[in-house]
């Protein structure tokens, strides 16, 4: 394998890794990175695809025991059952967008300028609820996962489908979204986690499919190296933010979210970085 495209797909691992959880938008992340890398075209982007498959499963690993106790209990607990559904309900909107708009919004939308967009509305959106919860901190009525109501799945799951803008940030849409529907912090965490396996699977399997002419057996190492990347540096992103939230809100992702989208629109109305679409 080229020591050069090894060594991209391990830089792209990282970046997805740390920035797939985080609500700073993974898919704008990795839109910016390929273009500085030079590492873009049809097949990056299903690679760029599959490394989310590799940040998905650092989610199963670290709450093994909460989905294994959900599949076990799915046809005698209550609880287990109703999370369940409720995960199927918040995956259903953006499947189903997805599915209709993903060719458009490729089309138009995975370039540097509209990511850069995102990246600041995103921000400002993320101050504001931050703003609002604070004033009016009454208005958290969910703090845990299994307390959640379909309805409140099918709310987080339609706030989801807007990351399929690229730039937004599916964590960012669902947690920020989560709080706004009155989820706690935590609790709309964790179920952005949860709600990550099977987006980012159905993803990753649709994609792979969908693109199967254009790989071969020689794609196995550099997609191998990225999501192994990936899965170490997503789990440990997952553990971080974890500790995060019980201490801080998400005001310091909202601002670096502003400044990173003026960069880009400042590098790119200059001409000093030339962006590759």
């Amino acid at each position: 394998m080229d020591i050069i495209l090894a060594l991209k797909a391990l830089i792209m691992g990282l970046v997805e890794g740390f920035t797939e959880f985080l609500p700073i938008s993974s898919t704008g992340h990795l839109i910016l990175a390929g273009s500085l890398l030079n590492f873009t075209g049809e097949k990056i982007k299903v690679f760029e695809i599959v490394i989310q498959g590799g940040a998905m499963i650092a989610v199963i690993w670290e709450y093994h025991r909460k989905i294994r106790e959900v599949l076990t209990g799915m046809f005698t607990s209550e609880r287990s059952r109703r999370f369940a559904i409720n995960i199927i309900i918040g995956f259903i909107p953006a499947a189903v967008l997805g599915l209709l708009f993903n060719k458009a919004i490729k089309a138009v939308l995975f370039s540097a300028v509209p990511v850069a967009l995102a990246f600041i509305i995103g921000g400002l959106i993320i101050l504001w609820v931050e703003k609002r919860a604070k004033s009016n901190p009454v208005a958290v009525r969910i703090h845990s996962v299994d307390d959640m109501r379909p309805i409140d799945a099918l709310k987080v799951g339609v706030a989801q489908a807007f990351a399929l803008i690229p730039g937004t940030s599916r964590s960012g849409a669902t947690i920020i979204g989560g709080m706004l529907f009155g989820l706690s912090r935590k609790a709309a965490t964790e179920f952005s986690f949860f709600l990550a396996i099977p987006t980012l699977l159905a993803a990753t399997f649709y994609s792979l499919y969908k693109e199967r002419a254009l790989l071969s057996a020689a794609d196995l190492p550099l997609f191998g190296i990225g999501a192994v990347v990936a899965f170490i540096s997503a789990f440990l992103c997952v553990r971080w933010l974890l500790r995060y939230i019980s201490s801080h809100d998400f005001s310091a992702f909202a601002w670096y979210r502003i400044a990173f989208g003026l960069v880009i629109i400042a590098t790119w109305l200059t001409g000093s970085v030339a962006w590759v679409d």
